[in-house]
């Protein structure tokens, strides 16, 4: 009798295990920096998709000393912990994560008008 070994194909596999961990193109998960227009000419920042082993209310105690503005941390079923900040800081946010090594240029979104 001979033997053969016959390799099935299946949908998982190996040799992409751990492309997430690496910067490979497309694995990316992005920090979205969005506004939000409230009444009249008041709006919000927000800043979702951080890390989740990053301390929210420590990153958000030093923006809101940083930008001289308040803000809290809200939490979200399908998005997790999100930050909130008041007025349009979006530009200023993210140049503050990018220079405290939070994450980097490349990794962040930018939305809104």
């Amino acid at each position: 009798m001979v033997d053969l070994q016959v390799q099935i194909p299946t949908a998982f596999d190996p040799g992409f295990a751990d492309a997430k961990d690496t910067d490979a193109p497309g694995v990316k998960e992005y920090v979205h920096i969005r506004i939000q227009q409230r009444n009249g000419r008041k709006s919000l920042t927000t800043v979702q998709g951080l890390k989740k082993d990053f301390s929210y209310e420590k990153i958000l105690k030093d923006l809101k000393r940083e930008f001289c503005c308040n803000g809290n941390v809200v939490q979200d079923k399908e998005s997790g912990k999100i930050i909130q900040l008041q007025g349009d800081q979006r530009k200023k946010v993210a140049q503050s994560l990018v220079q405290a090594g939070i994450t980097k240029k490349d990794q962040i979104k930018i939305h809104g008008f």
